[in-house]
């Protein structure tokens, strides 16, 4: 009786340690993509993307290229990239032979790789041959999505066997509408679209056809003719996400207060769109200065943060209107 005890304890201590690696891996895959996300935004807004010059996975057909500042930019960018592969391969391997009892955690794993591998592909192509402005705007969405992809992997390993973890607290009591998760779904979606512009904004150099904040050059409805039409379609689609978003807050105020995942989600997504919208006025100011990357980067983290939390209203709304 005594030995049968001692290896069920051993099993149980061992089953622990398993989780906690696994949490951790699958955390730092999460810490990664969001690296890659942000080293990708240096790489373009230092005009780095051809710093390898058309080669690839070699730079300049070397393993170690020499030493010039784009060429490092860039290299340092398929460097994280490819760790960042690496550990995300790792993470699904020991999802799908670790985690029996949860497969939505085995479906973000999977997805993370599968938009791990889709950006990294349209990257090759953008270095092979002379990208457009379409392509690289793909490559940020694709981005955008893996990461979004693996902070829900994260989650739902932390989460794993946790009865009240933010997602399912709540659900008992709250049943949420089909048309509030609706709602839920198609914000995101239009969150997606809003940062296709944005990129799209970046990679046709657009950001100066619109210059002053909130005017655009001045006036309430410019000429919407090239960069200043383009630029001018992004701040409207922006400021219909924030009213959107604020709309979505007010009904889960008004009707999921006591549901933590989803009032705390809207919460998040308001404040992060509002910092957004401030985000990109500091674009305008810092236009042409030393602080340009720096608003860049800032922006990027903030749309980041802002979609990854739609997505996780997305999963917290469908489940809760399957109660």
């Amino acid at each position: 009786m005594k030995i049968e005890i001692y290896f069920w304890k051993e099993r149980q201590v061992s089953a622990v340690n398993r989780n906690y690696r696994l949490k951790w891996l699958t955390t730092l895959a999460c810490v990664g993509m969001f690296l890659v996300l942000l080293a990708g935004a240096v790489v373009t807004n230092t005009e780095s993307g051809r710093g390898c010059g058309t080669d690839w996975p070699l730079c300049n057909g070397k393993f170690v290229p020499a030493y010039t500042v784009e060429s490092m930019i860039e290299y340092s960018h398929r460097a994280v990239t490819g760790v960042e592969g690496i550990i995300v391969l790792a993470s699904v391997i020991a999802v799908w032979f670790g985690v029996k009892e949860r497969r939505d955690s085995l479906y973000y794993a999977l997805a993370t790789l599968f938009f791990t591998v889709l950006q990294a592909a349209l990257g090759a192509m953008a270095v092979i041959w002379e990208p457009t402005a379409a392509v690289m705007a793909s490559h940020f969405g694709i981005s955008l999505l893996a990461f979004a992809s693996s902070l829900l992997l994260a989650i739902s390993i932390r989460q794993r066997g946790n009865s009240n973890s933010p997602i399912l607290q709540g659900d008992k009591a709250f049943k949420v509408s089909k048309g509030f998760r609706t709602g839920v779904w198609l914000t995101a979606l239009y969150t997606f679209v809003v940062v296709y512009i944005g990129a799209y904004v970046r990679h046709t150099d657009s950001g100066g056809g619109c210059l002053g904040w909130p005017l655009c050059n001045g006036e309430v409805v410019p000429e919407l003719a090239g960069a200043t039409g383009i630029a001018f379609v992004h701040r409207i689609a922006a400021m219909l996400l924030w009213i959107v978003i604020a709309a979505l807050t007010y009904a889960a105020w008004s009707r999921y207060r006591g549901h933590r995942a989803i009032m705390m989600g809207c919460l998040w997504a308001l404040a992060l769109v509002t910092l957004q919208v401030f985000s990109g006025a500091l674009l305008v100011v810092t236009m042409g200065s030393e602080l340009y990357l720096f608003s860049i980067l800032l922006h990027i983290m903030l749309i980041s943060g802002l979609f990854a939390v739609l997505s996780f209203l997305c999963i917290a709304t469908y489940k809760a209107a399957r109660k």
